[in-house]
């Protein structure tokens, strides 16, 4: 079914899950991979002048409850120690504030931020009746964008890999914006690997299109999931860039590039933005691949932001 039904039982997972979170999940692989019942952590807290409940302790894994309190927080740090992990490695999964229902939740940024200041996405979001992060973090996605003879944006495909933080996740939304030009009634949803398409909705004026993708099951939290989709579109005028926003921090992104071999831009940088309308950062000069007309990006931690590529035709 592509997840997992046991996550993290081995020293390479627990590193990729105390990096993911949510920190219920990385505690409880913690302890499954360290081996230690939670009356032995107990007593090594204990040995550091550090008190805490078995009960407080089973809460926190199992995710009814997340420290907060000060003194919750030296028993995180304490923790680390006795279950030989890296500094801060749970306790980065903490953020501040949040009400207690935020718990894993990865940090946000508004789709506003990300896609201006129209709501367009927004009224999108709220027509499918999903929250913007539907309960699941990224670990990693790879997309691959096509260009086509004309210049204009072909296509792309999507590999996506996320990680449910809460039980009964089920389905994904999925944002393609087209370039300007772009019709939206003519975008073609493909749903490719252990996903279906469900709802779709539009805006014409802004060619902004969300979709539902619907999984083949039902996710607790913890579990990881790998799902395929793409849209088909080449309804638009030339493309000068490809980004993607970033409404919440996540695992790796790759965005791959390629060029119809008649039409191969003069030439090719990264970018990142804070916001759509901030300035372009982290400038970098990207030299197409000879035989594949193919540039690439590869983040290996995702912040909440704009992460794209852009190139000049003259």
């Amino acid at each position: 079914m592509g997840y997992a039904a046991h996550p993290a039982h081995t020293e390479a997972e627990l590193a990729q899950v105390l990096h993911t979170g949510p920190f219920h999940v990385a505690l409880r692989a913690a302890l499954a991979v360290r081996g230690l019942p939670l009356q032995r952590v107990q007593h090594h807290l204990a040995h550091r002048g550090v008190k805490v409940g078995v009960t407080s302790l089973s809460y926190w894994q199992q995710g009814a409850r997340r420290p907060q309190r000060p003194e919750s927080l030296r028993a995180v740090r304490a923790l680390e120690e006795v279950l030989q992990l890296p500094g801060n490695s749970l306790l980065r999964l903490l953020p501040e504030g949040g009400a207690p229902n935020d718990r894993g939740r990865p940090a946000a940024r508004s789709y506003r931020s990300l896609a201006g200041a129209s709501g367009v996405l927004e009224r999108l979001l709220a027509a499918l009746e999903q929250p913007a992060d539907g309960g699941l973090h990224t670990v990693g996605h790879h997309e691959r964008v096509r260009i086509g003879a004309g210049r204009e944006l072909l296509g792309r495909d999507s590999q996506h890999v996320v990680r449910a933080y809460r039980d009964g996740v089920d389905r994904c939304l999925a944002v393609h914006q087209g370039d300007p030009g772009c019709d939206p009634a003519r975008v073609t949803v493909r749903a490719t690997e252990n996903c279906r398409t469900g709802r779709v909705r539009y805006d014409r004026a802004s060619g902004v299109l969300v979709a539902e993708l619907l999984f083949d099951a039902r996710l607790r939290a913890g579990e990881t999931y790998l799902f395929g989709y793409g849209f088909e579109d080449g309804t638009a005028g030339p493309s000068g860039e490809y980004a993607r926003g970033f409404g919440f921090a996540g695992g790796q992104y790759v965005l791959q590039v390629r060029f119809d071999e008649a039409a191969l831009p003069l030439r090719c940088r990264r970018f990142a933005q804070a916001s759509a309308g901030a300035a372009r950062t982290g400038r970098a000069d990207l030299t197409p691949n000879g035989r594949h007309g193919t540039v690439h990006l590869v983040e290996q931690d995702v912040r909440p932001g704009v992460l794209g590529i852009d190139w000049d035709w003259d």
